[in-house]
């Protein structure tokens, strides 16, 4: 349970495979004991996720959104969780949304946005015409919300210059392209979403999320991007009193290619 002074911590991770990674998330719970954990890319169907790791650590209030083999979210809570939500953003049945409110009333969304393949143009790549589709839609709702919503999870768009190793490099790379980071200026602007990674840790100074699994050791090159981002109603954010991102988790045994985040409120 949140501790006396209503302090709420809340963590998101692309994980991965959850099934397969069990160890490193229990690593992660065991440390950081965040009061909620949003998982994406779990892989599992609902009937098969892992219960027994969270029961057994606390996470007793689940909302699961799983897929066979693929994308898949998850929400685990030491705190009630009510009025499940569940949208279909990407428009064709994929498991990237899962949604519940607290006692408290504050409503967390968990989000897996689609990679967008390789080719950033839509008129030739159909996976990133469906990316730039889901953010629209995601705007769409946004633009009726109260203030009173967490965002997070794996929005596989970087959209500073500063939040990718090499803005040249990548301006024409499906992750950090101009149209991919003018459509997540427009969901931001729909609803005055605070970044608090950037709140938090302001631009210019270094922030990744995510690193390849192509370098052996990800810190030689140090080629990451921040893909996994922690968005906050105007109301919701001023609340907010930490953020934490726990980069030692690359290196951790069978890492996810994503590193988690947390963010503290005093509510």
């Amino acid at each position: 349970m949140p501790s006396p002074n209503q302090t709420l911590s809340i963590a998101t991770w692309n994980i991965n495979s959850v099934r397969f990674r069990l160890d490193i998330v229990e690593r992660f719970l065991t440390e950081h004991s965040p009061d909620i954990l949003c998982l994406q890319e779990t892989k599992v169907i609902d009937n098969d996720f892992p219960h027994a790791l969270f029961d057994r650590l606390g996470y007793t209030h689940r909302v699961v959104c799983g897929q066979k083999m693929h994308h898949g979210v998850a929400t685990l809570s030491k705190v009630p969780l009510t009025e499940e939500r569940r949208f279909d953003w990407q428009d064709n049945g994929e498991a990237r949304h899962i949604g519940a409110r607290l006692a408290n009333g504050l409503l967390i969304e968990n989000v897996y946005v689609p990679a967008g393949g390789d080719i950033p143009d839509p008129t030739l790549n159909p996976k990133f015409a469906q990316k730039l589709a889901f953010v629209d839609r995601m705007t769409a709702w946004s633009e009726g919300l109260r203030d009173d919503t967490v965002i997070v999870g794996d929005f596989n768009i970087a959209p500073l210059p500063c939040d990718v190793w090499s803005h040249k490099a990548l301006l024409n790379v499906v992750s950090h392209t101009p149209i991919e980071v003018d459509r997540l200026d427009g969901l931001a602007a729909s609803h005055d979403w605070v970044d608090l990674g950037r709140t938090f840790i302001p631009a210019p100074e270094r922030l990744y999320t995510w690193w390849s699994y192509r370098n052996a050791d990800h810190t030689v090159n140090d080629r990451g991007r921040r893909l996994d981002h922690i968005w906050a109603s105007p109301g919701v954010a001023r609340s907010a009193t930490a953020f934490e991102v726990v980069e030692d988790a690359r290196n951790w045994g069978k890492p996810s290619d994503h590193v988690p985040q947390i963010a503290t409120f005093a509510l």
